[in-house]
């Protein structure tokens, strides 16, 4: 499954990937056309989401990165930007690599790494993250001898990438200043959100 692509050199496979993901996001983009973000609006307290958005998690969105992954609304919310994107794969390996680390019988360890693997990381993969040929190589390495950590260096890659990459669009797009105003908005009889705080850049 992973081998008919080998023979291309890693960095037109990257290219390539990238170039999807820019395609991808030119074609969003496209559709959407003059509208301001309501494509990819977030519902505030969305029925269809198991928990509402709470207005301090939402505006600790923006204090860091960990923050955002630490919270579960912020997940969600990271995750349907992510899908207007067509970019989710990062943070679904991220996910999985999370849950992957909580396992303790080393025969599902073993086969857990086997799908993410196959998921995520082979040159095929359907869910393939855009990590670099010697991750790719390490990670597949690692599997030899799987271990909960196996996946940590390319875990770090992803988690990397949407920190310096689509972390900081997220915090500019539309649906999270949206997000951010209504949170504010909802914490104004509360002490300590001040008008800098609902503030965008």
């Amino acid at each position: 499954m992973c081998r008919t692509l080998s023979a291309f050199p890693s960095t037109c496979l990257e290219r390539a990937k990238e170039f999807k993901t820019r395609l991808g996001i030119f074609l969003h983009k496209s559709e959407v056309g003059s509208e301001s973000g309501t494509v990819s609006k977030f519902e505030w307290g969305s029925k269809h989401s198991k928990e509402k958005f709470v207005p301090e998690d939402v505006l600790g969105w923006k204090e860091s990165f960990d923050h955002l992954l630490s919270s579960k609304s912020g997940i969600a919310a990271f995750r349907a930007f992510l899908k207007t994107e067509f970019s989710e794969e990062n943070l679904e390996f991220w996910l999985a690599c999370e849950e992957f680390k909580k396992i303790h019988s080393a025969t599902k360890l073993a086969s857990r790494a086997q799908r993410i693997f196959e998921e995520f990381i082979c040159s095929e993969a359907p869910k393939e993250v855009n990590i670099d040929h010697e991750t790719r190589e390490l990670t597949q390495k690692n599997l030899q001898a799987v271990t909960a950590t196996c996946f940590d260096e390319a875990q770090e890659k992803t988690r990397t990438l949407m920190e310096k990459d689509s972390y900081p669009r997220f915090l500019r797009s539309a649906a999270y200043r949206d997000l951010a105003e209504k949170a504010c908005a909802a914490s104004t009889s509360q002490p300590g959100c001040h008008a800098g705080e609902c503030s965008h850049t």
